[in-house]
């Protein structure tokens, strides 16, 4: 099955591709507060991360279609482009945290929510359980009850981790 037919029957992303790239490594691990990540790889119409991104680092769209195309000179790390993503594919990696763990800004809509100190699961895009995380933070950018979690893990894990659970 190619890469194609598996993210269309399954929805989970196995590659790199137009909507879903990394940003440039070099600016990536030095940029306190962190980066964007975009995993939208399929034209859909939606806008809401351009449209609320306060220094416009998510360019306009020429078409409502268009998946999303960042300067990641101008990110912030300000996460309001992951409490507003209705498909929960935006995200904040900051690989600049600390020596050995990044902090992963996730979008999360369950409750109980986590609080700071909580150690929680880093899941992969299929759920599985890929390590453990501590709690950094629990923010509420818009403040519209959309929350977004603050998670610092193994940084090796970048690439991989992209939801948590709570396990109380």
């Amino acid at each position: 099955m190619s890469d194609n037919e598996m993210l269309f029957n399954s929805g989970v992303l196995t590659d790199e591709r137009k909507g879903a790239i990394r940003p440039p490594q070099e600016l990536w691990k030095n940029k306190k507060g962190g980066l964007v990540v975009v995993e939208c790889p399929q034209r859909i119409p939606c806008n809401p991360c351009n449209t609320s991104c306060p220094v416009g680092a998510i360019k306009p769209f020429a078409d409502i279609n268009d998946t999303p195309e960042i300067d990641y000179e101008k990110c912030t790390g300000c996460a309001i482009c992951v409490s507003v993503c209705p498909g929960l594919a935006c995200f904040v990696i900051d690989l600049a945290f600390a020596p050995d763990k990044a902090l992963f800004k996730l979008p999360y809509e369950m409750l109980p929510l986590p609080a700071k100190g909580d150690q929680v699961d880093c899941l992969s895009r299929t759920g599985e359980v890929l390590a453990k995380g501590s709690v950094e933070a629990v923010t509420e950018p818009k403040r519209d009850r959309t929350y977004v979690v603050h998670v610092s893990a193994a940084k090796d894990l970048a690439d991989s981790i992209r939801a948590i659970r709570v396990v109380k």
